[in-house]
């Protein structure tokens, strides 16, 4: 590679009639590009070259090899021939190349920090999570005390945050009958990725999407327009049927909540609700820690269902709050829901990478296919329009970016464990004891370590453990009816009263 760099080599575009192809790379005996040839449609196929090397290939290609000079391989895999075991096994060497020195630094930088960061590797570490795929199967995720502290954290502040921006708190089945999710579609779309449950001849369905039963809701009895806009949340446990293949810790799981609302509304309240939501989103990102987002538009699919004039009307109202809000963005031409367009919000965490978050989908089709009305001011039956939006997406992936984000080394307020009281003899274990039942008492997070170890080793494990605050108690502080404090990463703050350190805890986390 360097040498074939060195040389500056231009990469040359050729036609080739499909013969004339066939009989080069027989000649030189490249199966593979044999059977490549035959399944590209037309009489003639694209040929690059650069130097002496001639390659099959679709393009573009840069202008010259010199232009790959700043190249990094990265590693090696066994990979079956176009994906599939019945064929030979190959070698597969991947790569990076990068415009300048500097910029490939920065990403094998970013490469290091991210296996650090690893998620499903800090997630058992820390005892935030688990996924026991032989025992309970893949794809499941189960959080033992300190990641189910985590993510009650998380759901509490979203329900005091819906509340406070006018949502109604709803609860919904796991499990519903077949025909709602024929009714809206779902099942045609989607059948794959549902988990279908037989009993007592009656065909039923774990829920995949918590839409239908928040329709039922609003069904439930006829609705005026004094109500709307009516904005119904949940937090909704939902199950797909993933593949083996793409589950990925948190990131992709067959089990996940989402902060999951649907707002049912009249076409003047439209506008001021999408970007309610986008203020809602903006918020958010700020409480927990990141900087930047980019959103993307996705347009009409393929397969669609509904009237194009709707969907016209839906993007328009989408990209006009975009606009408005002056939120950069993108087209992902035909990526929408089979429903109605979205806007995507992608944040982004400390090592710059990307993360899927929160959506908003504009919906004129479900309320057609389940008759959702209002009465007017003149008593009249008007359709309801239907925004389906989350926040923060699946809860699960969030908690994901959240580790990877902070490398587990949350701020104060989202601490699992806040404080770790640690005694320095037996006979200070019960104050040790007492300060951390006055912390709890005081609704902060601690507990105590009171183990016949050395304080160095239990220093230690807590800073393992990433515990923001550790509290050293000995006879001498007994006596004193003071404490020692030690902050996360090795600084001490000297001796203070219970009291001080109260105050400062509550004003960190304020």
């Amino acid at each position: 590679m360097e040498q074939e760099i060195s040389a500056n080599y231009p990469f040359v575009k050729e036609g080739w009639l499909k013969q004339k192809a066939r009989e080069y790379f027989e000649k030189t005996k490249q199966t593979y590009k044999l059977e490549l040839i035959d399944a590209i449609e037309g009489d003639e196929v694209s040929i690059y070259k650069h130097g002496d090397f001639i390659d099959l290939c679709r393009g573009p290609h840069i202008v010259s090899t010199k232009e790959a000079r700043f190249f990094k391989l990265l590693s090696t895999s066994a990979a079956y021939w176009r994906g599939k075991e019945s064929n030979p096994q190959l070698f597969r060497i991947y790569g990076t190349v990068f415009p300048t020195q500097e910029d490939l630094n920065r990403f094998l930088y970013n490469l290091q920090e991210a296996k650090k960061r690893d998620h499903r590797i800090l997630g058992r570490s820390l005892e935030l999570f688990d996924i026991y795929h032989n025992e309970a199967g893949a794809g499941f995720v189960f959080y033992p005390p300190k990641g189910a502290v985590l993510k009650r954290l998380i759901e509490d502040w979203e329900v005091k945050e819906h509340t406070r921006r006018g949502y109604k708190t709803v609860i919904t089945p796991h499990i519903m009958n077949k025909e709602l999710w024929e009714t809206s579609g779902h099942l045609k779309y989607y059948a794959d990725y549902m988990y279908p449950v037989e009993k007592d001849n009656q065909s039923f369905i774990l829920k995949p999407m918590n839409c239908p039963g928040h329709i039922l809701i609003y069904k439930s009895r006829i609705r005026s327009w004094k109500e709307l806009p009516l904005r119904l949340f949940e937090l909704g446990t939902v199950y797909r049927h993933e593949k083996s293949g793409v589950l990925h810790g948190l990131f992709r799981l067959r089990g996940f909540t989402q902060d999951d609302a649907h707002i049912f509304c009249g076409p003047e309240h439209l506008y001021d609700e999408i970007e309610g939501v986008l203020d809602f989103v903006q918020a958010a990102m700020v409480k927990f820690g990141f900087k930047e987002f980019s959103a993307e538009l996705s347009t009409r699919p393929q397969e669609f269902i509904g009237e194009e004039k709707d969907w016209d009307l839906a993007e328009q109202a989408l990209e006009g709050v975009l606009k408005k809000k002056k939120i950069t963005f993108t087209i992902n031409e035909g990526d929408g829901a089979f429903y109605g367009p979205k806007i995507d919000i992608k944040l982004k965490d400390t090592l710059n990478r990307s993360w899927q978050c929160a959506t908003i989908q504009l919906d004129y089709n479900l309320p057609k296919k389940f008759n959702l009305t209002y009465r007017d001011t003149k008593g009249g039956a008007e359709r309801v329009i239907m925004i389906h939006r989350v926040v923060l997406g699946s809860l699960e992936r969030f908690i994901g970016v959240l580790i990877e984000h902070y490398a587990g080394d949350f701020p104060l307020w989202l601490a699992p464990i806040q404080a770790c009281v640690l005694n320095v003899t037996k006979d200070s274990s019960d104050y040790a004891l007492k300060i951390k039942d006055t912390l709890k008492d005081n609704s902060f997070r601690a507990e105590a370590d009171i183990r016949d170890e050395t304080l160095q080793k239990k220093i230690r494990e807590k800073e393992l453990e990433k515990i923001p605050y550790v509290v050293i108690v000995g006879n001498k502080e007994k006596k004193s009816g003071k404490i020692s404090l030690r902050k996360r990463g090795g600084k001490n703050l000297g001796e203070m009263s219970l009291k001080e350190f109260m105050d400062m805890l509550k004003e960190e986390v304020k």
